[in-house]
């Protein structure tokens, strides 16, 4: 029995480079398109709440600032992690499919070569993600802080705050 023309078209499909390279991109912009909305819609939060804060009172709390710069860099430490993942996964399996290999030509029986395997998968996992979190809370840390100084610096400079980014 042959199988259905859709899921051989479908199969033909994905087994393009250029079909995942298009996927890669598609899911990046999505991601960049969000990410740019999500800013956008923090810096009118931003203003809402610094005007609110300066009509209301004459001393302006510096908190909106804190808020939205942490959130920011909660948001874009998160896109980071989410991104070197994506481009470190083909890295691992080629590195975990290339030691593995490299254990089966020396003689290694499939006992131990399964035990091999499973030792190495747990330090491949571990060591990424302790690299996956140092990079995405370096992002964040800098995001915030970076954007708290522009938040608090714009604030200031113009007396008020000005409209959201278009």
């Amino acid at each position: 029995m042959e199988p259905p023309s859709s899921y051989i078209f479908l199969l033909n499909i994905m087994s393009k480079r250029r079909t995942w390279a298009c996927l890669f991109l598609l899911v990046y912009g999505t991601l960049l398109t969000s990410s740019w909305n999500f800013l956008k819609s923090m810096l009118s939060w931003y203003n809402l709440q610094a005007q609110s804060s300066s009509s209301s009172s004459s001393s302006s709390s510096g908190w909106p600032a804190i808020y939205t710069s942490v959130i920011l860099g909660t948001v874009f430490g998160i896109l980071s992690m989410v991104a070197a993942l994506v481009v470190m996964v083909p890295a691992i399996l080629v590195t975990w499919i290339t030691i593995v290999v490299l254990l089966a030509f020396f003689g290694k029986p499939k006992r131990t070569l399964v035990v091999e395997g499973r030792k190495i998968t747990r330090e491949i996992f571990g060591f990424v993600v302790k690299i996956l979190l140092k990079e995405g809370n370096l992002v964040a840390a800098v995001c915030a802080v970076l954007g708290y100084f522009a938040l608090v610096r714009r604030n200031n400079y113009d007396g008020q705050p000005s409209a959201a980014v278009d």
